[in-house]
């Protein structure tokens, strides 16, 4: 029974990993941008490229929801 309770305990694990592995990756492709972030050119990229991911996260999901409107 002790193996069950040690295998749930290993399983408990994985979302902590996962989150862990998502931030990482995060961090590193936004770390050449907030290095460059006093270049005018280099914030006005970053700005657009979340506001484009918003607005196309969005768009999907409202697709999604909706999908014959």
């Amino acid at each position: 029974m002790e193996l069950m309770g040690e295998f749930f305990s290993n399983v408990a694990r994985y979302p902590k990993y996962l989150i862990t592995i998502i931030i990482g990756g995060l961090v590193a492709l936004l770390q050449p941008f907030f290095k460059n972030r006093s270049n005018p050119l280099t914030v006005v990229g970053l700005i657009s490229s979340v506001l484009s991911a918003f607005i196309t996260f969005y768009f999907v999901l409202q697709a999604m929801i909706h999908p014959l409107n």
